[in-house]
């Protein structure tokens, strides 16, 4: 009988793994709408035996890749925001109970933070807390670019542990996609508040300094204690992390390429390394920094040009280039066709499937 895996327990895989229930309610909400799943299971990586039992890991990658298919066969373009308005805040585990057992809201953020990754290793929280308090978010192990979805549902299922654990319907100051999606959408604005940012610099969700110390309501340091002890335990056996340097630089990429060609030297910089171990790295892997970029730029313009809100100029600009002209010219060389020409056509124009699996 194959033995289940952990998280925390990859030994030598490359990729990061999650608890799988994002996937889970994607899969519940496409079943009941009757939709053929097998097909996106098998496009995605995943099988039936991990959605139906819960203890099965996923790998993050195969799970945006799930959250990315689903929501085109439904036609809901928010599915990873609808999801988390769905589930009893408990089915969260760790990431639901640490924090409901801790006294103040700080202290919940801050735990929120450190154990995340014993549930997805392919998220990493950083707590913020000084003029604003609350969570940013960094990828690991896995491309940022590819995700929208399960970032969304992150950032609506946290706003929802906050307010039910304080008993309040705290608004966040300030939410924070480093993705594109049009402005004002008004469920998205209902739920979170007029300040909703998109292509920002960051993905972070922030509150207002003044409920930093509001108690929780169902705090328990008995229960507490007892969960930190075994969330410590579960990240003291987890081996060095092996995930491929190319993500790391690609989500470094991602961020610069709307402010014009990224140059190894900046994502050097911002990767606290030089050039030529960036280079060096990327070798080991059998990448160049050429290629990754323009394999960034193919994963991207495909989701853009389905966006019929963006301007062919704006897609040009979002992928680093100054000029229509340049992109056309790029686009022409990978597919054979021009961007106006590829919009007007629904079949995959890079004869390839959308979403590549990680080399």
């Amino acid at each position: 009988m194959k033995q289940k895996r952990k998280l925390g327990d990859r030994h030598a895989e490359q990729f990061p793994n999650a608890g799988g229930v994002i996937a889970r309610l994607a899969y519940a909400r496409a079943t009941a709408a009757r939709l053929s799943v097998d097909p996106l299971l098998k496009k995605s990586g995943l099988s039936r035996r991990q959605m139906d039992d819960p203890d099965e890991l996923v790998r993050v990658h195969d799970q945006i890749v799930f959250l990315n298919l689903v929501p085109d066969a439904l036609g809901d373009d928010l599915l990873g925001f609808h999801l988390a308005q769905t589930p009893d805040l408990r089915a969260f585990s760790v990431l639901y109970f640490i924090p409901a057992s801790s006294e103040v809201l700080i202290d919940a953020l801050q735990r929120e933070a450190r154990y995340s990754s014993v549930v997805n290793e392919g998220i990493r929280l950083d707590c913020i807390d000084g003029q604003q308090v609350g969570l940013s978010f960094r990828y690991s192990g896995v491309s940022r670019h590819l995700d929208r979805h399960q970032i969304e549902f992150w950032m609506t299922a946290l706003v929802r542990v906050c307010r039910q654990l304080t008993g309040l319907r705290l608004l966040p100051s300030r939410v924070r996609f480093t993705h594109h999606r049009p402005r004002n959408n008004s469920e998205l604005s209902r739920f979170f508040g007029t300040n909703v940012e998109f292509c920002a610099p960051i993905d972070e969700l922030a509150f207002p300094s003044r409920v930093r110390r509001l108690p929780i309501i169902s705090a328990d340091p008995y229960l507490n204690k007892l969960l930190i002890g075994y969330c410590d335990n579960a990240i003291s056996r987890r081996p060095a992390d092996r995930s491929l340097f190319r993500f790391q630089v690609e989500n470094a990429v991602t961020l610069l390429l709307p402010h014009g060609k990224p140059q190894t030297s900046m994502v050097a910089r911002q990767l606290g390394c030089s050039a030529r171990t960036l280079v060096r790295r990327l070798a080991s892997e059998g990448a160049t920094f050429s290629q990754v970029v323009e394999r960034l730029r193919i994963d991207l313009v495909q989701s853009y040009l389905a966006d019929r809100s963006l301007a062919l100029s704006q897609i040009a600009w979002l992928l680093g280039y100054r000029e229509h002209g340049s992109f056309s010219h790029a686009f022409k060389r990978w597919t054979g066709k021009t961007p106006r020409s590829a919009r007007l056509t629904k079949t995959n124009y890079f004869g390839r499937s959308k979403h590549r699996t990680p080399l």
